[in-house]
């Protein structure tokens, strides 16, 4: 109960599932800030319901029976594991496809393999290369698409974070993040899910590896609307400075090895290291998605009582499992 008090978890978030049931979870602008709230909330019930009383909450299962098509076109430890656990947790069956197993606009297009798959299906989750492949999976899907990372968004890894922050700090308005790194899904995502929660957000990114330009336009309008900080730079240290969390990324995503060399040059200073951290607020804490490269911060931070990674990564699963329930229009009861 001191939990469900803290975290200001109420009864209505139940209700409002509702208007998320039979949609696609494509990116975290196509939520309402209601929602948002619900999903992270419902996933905090969860986490205590088996926390408190596993054998009680796996005998719930609101999914038994459903299943679950998981398109796998980039690998991914922390995807797989914790929604295939999470679908498994909820009664659900998941089945891993990845690129030996469809091979989607190859031996069958998209088109096809999409309207075959929700014709077994009642849910299908995607982690692709291109955003054009997640669009055209909900164009042609006739069961919710959940998007699991494309080149535009990654939605899941922001419910995670801000879940993350939510148990560290409890209430986000008023508090301050700062991004370290590429201007990628992971931020584009992330930025908007902070500013929804009436978090400042400063966004520092080297020359020529910016945000996209229609997502820094909704980010503005956003931090107009709640009345926060909106700063994108390219000193690192300025974006740190007095903040209460800082995020970094991989600076080389799957697919652009061949850029190695011209992105470690560029991201040359971008390294978040325990003096960077000393700029931040004593009470700052570190968040990185995985998997980690120690270029892009060190093990001093990365290990140390500042970093929620670990619980960030855990926090992968919970927060499928919320989501996958709201799209099939069922409900946690415990």
């Amino acid at each position: 109960m001191q939990m469900l008090q803290r975290f200001n978890i109420k009864a209505g978030v139940q209700k409002q599932f509702s208007t998320l049931a039979g949609k696609s979870f494509i990116s975290i602008s196509a939520l309402t800030h209601n929602e948002l709230n619900d999903l992270i909330e419902q996933s905090m019930i969860m986490k205590k319901a088996w926390a408190t009383d596993a054998v009680k909450a796996r005998s719930i299962m609101p999914l038994h029976g459903q299943t679950m098509s998981m398109i796998f076109q980039k690998r991914s430890t922390r995807t797989r594991v914790s929604s295939e656990s999470g679908f498994y947790m909820l009664g659900g069956h998941a089945l891993m496809l990845g690129p030996q197993d469809v091979q989607l606009g190859v031996n069958e297009s998209l088109k096809d393999t999409t309207r075959v798959l929700s014709r077994f299906n009642n849910i299908i989750l995607a982690r692709v290369f291109s955003h054009s492949d997640i669009l055209e999976l909900q164009r042609e899907s006739s069961v919710p698409i959940i998007n699991a990372l494309s080149d535009k968004y990654h939605p899941l890894q922001t419910l995670a974070d801000l879940m993350t922050l939510k148990e560290h700090f409890g209430e986000l308005k008023g508090k301050s993040l700062a991004w370290v790194g590429d201007g990628n899904n992971v931020i584009h995502d992330l930025m908007i899910g902070a500013l929804k929660q009436g978090m400042s957000v400063r966004v520092a990114t080297p020359v020529g590896y910016n945000c996209d330009a229609d997502v820094v336009e909704d980010a503005k309008a956003l931090s107009k609307e709640f009345g926060t900080e909106l700063l994108f730079t390219s000193d690192p240290k300025q974006a740190v400075t007095g903040t209460d969390v800082v995020v970094t990324d991989t600076w080389v995503s799957m697919g652009q090895e061949e850029e190695k060399a011209s992105r470690l040059a560029a991201f040359s200073g971008y390294q978040v290291t325990r003096s960077m951290m000393e700029l931040a607020s004593p009470s700052a804490v570190f968040l990185h998605c995985l998997p980690r490269k120690p270029e892009e911060v060190d093990d001093e931070v990365f290990y140390s009582t500042q970093s929620l990674v670990f619980p960030e990564a855990e926090n992968r699963m919970w927060t499928l499992m919320s989501v996958a329930m709201a799209l099939l229009g069922k409900q946690w009861k415990n």
